[in-house]
């Protein structure tokens, strides 16, 4: 058989396996996006004209045209290679990351007061490479929006800051002088993913880790207490309820306030396979467990992404 031929067999059994795994997929996973196809093609069209990224197209969320629909998007700084490589994640990975922009933050200004935003989510993928961790670029993309737009409401949703080479200090000193920074330009709130529980780290998150994404949530309280902070987990990866109430447990502990659950979809067959899909019930008893403990923003349900319906009270 020749090379090209296994190429092409290769490839059909890709696309029967990828149509498989969809045909598996429990009903409520399959709804239709809501918004206009011509507010997701003007956002696109105003985002590539300026060669910046969010996280909405890159992670292929499926609720990009509802938030459009609601003058929400969330922009991913500092481009769209990520210097870690998370099992679960669609964002790109294994190459080297791009230089960054320095006319960034005013074009993502601009794009903001275009679409006329009223509530912006700043994120970003890890750059380990860089010696301030990516720390700087939300601080200048904050005012630079608010420069042009002062009325827009800014939350931040950041790695770790746990990367990155300055001599003479060590990486803790490093991360809390960042997140300081960070917290110091006032976003309207503060969020940080654990992505999933303690046991699942490991395979899931490759080269973070459950305690110091805590201590990144418990240190931005040490900043500023009154500063909301958010966090994050995609279930399907095998977890039980009882380690979700331990995660939930241990997020309250270092005072986050606000949350969302929502279900992992596995964006190729390169990523983690789908253990287990929640069912919107299930999603309605966590999300009600959450809120008996006391988390004051709660978003959970199957489709329910980092953003959804981030400057909106529930």
């Amino acid at each position: 058989m020749s090379l090209n031929t296994d190429r092409t067999v290769s490839n059909a059994n890709t696309t029967s396996s990828l149509k498989a795994e969809i045909a598996a997929m429990p009903p409520w996973l399959r709804q239709k996006g809501i918004g206009k196809a011509s507010e997701i093609s003007t956002v696109q069209k105003i985002i590539k004209q300026r060669q910046i990224h969010t996280i909405c197209e890159e992670g292929r969320c499926p609720n990009r045209g509802e938030c459009y629909s609601r003058k929400t998007a969330t922009f991913l700084l500092m481009g769209p290679i990520c210097t870690r490589s998370c099992a679960f994640c669609q964002v790109d990975k294994g190459h080297a990351p791009m230089p960054l922009d320095p006319d960034e933050p005013q074009k993502v200004a601009e794009a903001v007061d275009l679409l006329d935003l009223r509530y912006v989510v700043l994120t970003c993928v890890a750059r380990d490479d860089l010696a301030d961790g990516g720390a700087g670029r939300f601080v200048a993309t904050m005012a630079a929006i608010r420069d042009r737009r002062p009325q827009t409401e800014i939350e931040v949703l950041t790695a770790d800051f746990w990367g990155g080479q300055e001599p003479g200090r060590s990486p803790l000193e490093r991360q809390r002088d960042r997140i300081a920074a960070v917290v110091a330009a006032r976003p309207a709130c503060y969020n940080h993913n654990i992505e999933t529980v303690r046991r699942l780290q490991g395979p899931v998150r490759r080269g973070a880790k459950y305690d110091r994404s805590l201590d990144v949530l418990g240190y931005v309280k040490d900043c500023d207490p009154s500063l909301p902070t958010k966090s994050g987990l995609m279930l399907g990866h095998g977890e039980t309820e009882a380690e979700i109430i331990e995660t939930l447990q241990d997020l309250r502990a270092v005072g986050c306030d606000r949350l969302t659950l929502g279900q992992y979809m596995r964006p190729s067959l390169e990523h983690l396979p789908v253990r287990h899909y929640w069912t919107p019930e299930q999603f309605d008893r966590l999300g009600a467990i959450a809120r008996d403990m006391g988390f004051s923003h709660v978003r959970s349900g199957p489709l329910v992404r980092s953003s959804y319906h981030a400057g909106e009270t529930p």
